[in-house]
Formats: structure tokens, sequence, C-alpha cells
């Protein structure tokens, strides 16, 4: 008998591997990415301190967006995330894609974010 594993049970294994490697510090955040299927969240977290820096996601009004989830969608939020980030000052991140693959929404968030002034 095969049985079809749950995907978000096998994204949560891979989420716990990646993050037993990836601390954010204040120095270097970790920018962390959820994504659903309606939606993409991204915060930038001090594991350190326990606090969240930034954040910006589809939910949010002032993006104005038509569809909230689509690779424009996710390109916003990165561009978003970013100028959040270097207004706080944060130029250095650690990205901790949250167990997906670095594939699609989760692609052009990251790509987006570097191009608006964030290293990693």
């Amino acid at each position: 008998m095969i049985i079809k594993a749950d995907k978000n049970a096998v994204r949560k294994k891979r989420h716990g591997r990646v993050r037993s490697k990836l601390t954010g510090t204040p120095e270097r955040p970790r920018l962390n990415v959820y994504r659903s299927n309606q939606h993409i969240y991204a915060q930038l977290i001090d594991d350190v301190n326990q606090v969240t820096i930034a954040s910006a996601s589809t939910v949010e009004k002032e993006l104005n967006l038509e569809s909230t989830g689509n690779i424009d969608a996710a390109q916003k939020v990165g561009e978003l995330v970013a100028k959040r980030a270097v207004e706080k000052g944060v130029k250095s991140v650690v990205f901790d894609r949250g167990g997906y693959l670095y594939h699609g929404r989760i692609k052009a968030l990251a790509d987006s974010a570097r191009e608006n002034g964030l290293e990693f």
C-alpha cells in the first residue's frame, strides 16, 4: 500500500532542516518567507532578541494588488520588505525560504529584494 505524503508535512520537515542551520542576528537578520495559495508574507527577524524588524505581505492595502497569489505580487512584496529594511539600516540578510523550493514566487520575492538593496 502506497501512502501519499502530505505536501505541507514534507515542507515542514524540510523547513526544520533548513532552520537548524540558519539564525538571524541584529547585524544580519533572517528574511523569512511564508507562502499560501492566495498570499505571500515576508519578515525580517532577529532571532537573538526575538524581534521582527520589518515585514510586508500581499494582505496590505497600500500595495493595491488585483491578484495576490502570483509572481508580480511576490515581486512587489520583495521590493517593499527591502525598502523597509534599508530604512531601518539593514542591508545584509540570511534568506530563509521556509522549506519551499527556490522557484516561482519565492525566487521572484528574493530577486526583487536583492534588486532593491538587500544582500544575501
